[in-house]
């Protein structure tokens, strides 16, 4: 075996989605307090310390608790590299989480035991099976009161119609539950009950299910509680197929409390041993390239300004598809068509940066960039230049008027509207023929104007005027004759502005107003994304 299918193999990327709450910012944290990347695990809601999740570097995450865009993290674990793409859960970010998912090979699905399928999960679920993303399902916070865990399998069945294996099994009764049984083993695995509320790792003790001592400490009830279950789950489950696991159709189940540190272990280890390693990746062509090709190739999928406010940077985030990185490389632009040095490579843990001297096909790994890449950029050497498919649009659906308060922050402003659009926050419109300190910008969620508004003040010292406009539908626009598109007929009631390109874009308020435009322009073709483009 070589030593780049050797590094291969080793490596694991996979992107944890959830709906907002269910724990997934606290998951991350404690699959790197299990790693050793930290030493010690502070909570986002935390009322008793001043710590915040490790993933969560925005002064506007720490403030609300929530997670607003995708953390890139990596740890070694057991000789594997791990490299966690920590997603944001609400869905006014879901282009971020989406985005973040092309760079993934597979997908933990987060479940709150009490709540189970809620509406982001269910649709963060087909996104990833429509890629034919493996999906590993972790049944979280088993330390509070929830639903039986047969009725969490049936949902999870029933609503994803996708089939559910238990990999464990808890062991105790609802909001009590004090071990799981790997049903792979055949073993126990019993937790302490400690005082350290998940901030350390938790200590248990394996044994045999026949086991005196086990059983003895599993409880008369609880004993033969489990063995009903498992008995039941021989008899009416799914048998483990590793290949249907792979193929996207049967999802691996585990169960435990990222809280308390429960089961939190047991689901690292099988997680690495069943997840795939790096996986061959698409291109524009139609065809794939190989993680074990020699050439490199890489893409961005993320752009992130400001990671350190001190030094007002702004770091690209690629994805390493073929071949071996090293540091100080040059290799082939091919949107910019020239060759780029990739200096200062680092990799993240959450803020905490580390240099990279190599890194192979599956890392994440973010380069210094003076404002040259753009989100879906290829990356690759000069001789093989390749190009991956292009990233998925998503059609905007809230939009804002947005100028500086005061004048005279106008370059700040436009800075700050510019890098905020390369990073995939926002769309930025102009409207023809109006002044250059205005913008017109679009959202998929109302929350993502917030974030524009604290980002721009807080990071490049610049206020916003913002008026909202009253359209909710956008079309891009074609015609044979350009003066068709400036002479549209019906736009009374809509605006016509141009994206960073120039393609003309039309705004309505609603698909009745988008009718009569259809029908009083039959000359000019609308699309819901740019036409060399693709909708979500």
């Amino acid at each position: 075996m070589s030593e780049l299918q050797d590094k291969i193999n080793k490596r694991r990327t996979f992107a944890i989605i959830s709906h907002p709450d269910a724990g997934k910012t606290t998951l991350t944290e404690k699959l790197l307090l299990y790693g050793g990347a930290i030493h010690l695990a502070g909570s986002v809601k935390s009322r008793k310390t001043n710590r915040h999740a490790v993933s969560d570097w925005m002064e506007i995450e720490k403030q609300r608790g929530i997670s607003v865009t995708s953390s890139v993290l990596q740890f070694d674990y057991d000789g594997y590299r791990v490299n966690i793409l920590d997603t944001p859960g609400h869905q006014d970010f879901s282009e971020d989480t989406y985005r973040t998912l092309i760079a993934a090979d597979s997908a933990v699905m987060l479940i709150d035991a009490a709540k189970g399928v809620e509406p982001q999960t269910k649709k963060l679920f087909w996104v990833c099976h429509r890629r034919k993303l493996p999906i590993f399902t972790f049944v979280n916070k088993l330390d509070r009161y929830g639903r039986a865990p047969m009725d969490l399998m049936d949902e999870i069945e029933k609503i994803l119609h996708i089939n559910a294996f238990p990999i464990n099994w808890p062991i105790g009764v609802d909001g009590h539950y004090i071990g799981v049984y790997d049903r792979i083993k055949k073993q126990v695995e019993l937790f302490d009950n400690d005082n350290s509320h998940g901030s350390k790792i938790l200590k248990s003790t394996t044994g045999d299910l026949n086991d005196p001592a086990i059983k003895d400490a599993i409880g008369e009830a609880n004993y033969q509680t489990l063995l009903d279950d498992i008995e039941l789950l021989d008899l009416a489950g799914d048998e483990f197929d590793l290949q249907k696991v792979l193929d996207g159709e049967l999802t691996p189940m585990f169960f435990g409390s990222a809280m308390t540190n429960f089961g939190v272990r047991p689901f690292l280890e099988k997680f690495l041993e069943l997840s795939p390693a790096p996986q061959p990746r698409k291109l524009k062509d139609g065809s794939v390239v190989l993680p074990d090709n020699e050439n490199f190739s890489a893409f961005i999928f993320k752009i992130q300004a400001n990671m350190n406010p001190a030094h007002r940077d702004r770091i690209s985030f690629m994805r390493i598809c073929s071949g071996k990185f090293e540091k100080g490389m040059s290799v082939w632009h091919l949107q910019g068509n020239h060759p780029v040095k990739l200096s200062q490579p680092q990799q993240f843990m959450a803020q905490e940066r580390t240099t990279v001297e190599t890194a192979y096909p599956g890392d994440i790994i973010g380069v210094f960039d003076p404002g040259i890449f753009t989100i879906g950029d290829t990356l690759t050497t000069e001789k093989n230049k390749i190009q991956f498919e292009d990233f998925p649009i998503f059609p905007p659906e809230i939009f804002a008027k947005v100028q500086p308060k005061d004048s005279l922050k106008r370059k700040q402003f436009e800075k700050g509207i510019v890098q905020l659009a390369q990073e995939g926050a926002i769309q930025v419109f102009r409207q023809k023929n109006i002044g250059m300190e205005s913008f017109v910008v679009g959202v998929v969620g109302i929350l993502q104007l917030e974030v524009l508004d604290y980002r721009l003040k807080n990071e490049y010292s610049a206020q916003l005027l913002m008026d909202r406009l009253p359209y909710s539908v956008a079309r891009w626009v074609y015609a044979d004759d350009a003066e068709a598109i400036r002479n549209m007929k019906g736009l009374d009631n809509g605006m016509l502005v141009y994206d960073k390109l120039g393609r003309p874009v039309v705004l309505v308020s609603n698909e009745w107003n988008l009718n009569w435009l259809l029908e009083r322009n039959p000359g000019i073709n609308f699309t819901e994304v740019p036409s060399e483009a693709r909708a979500i």
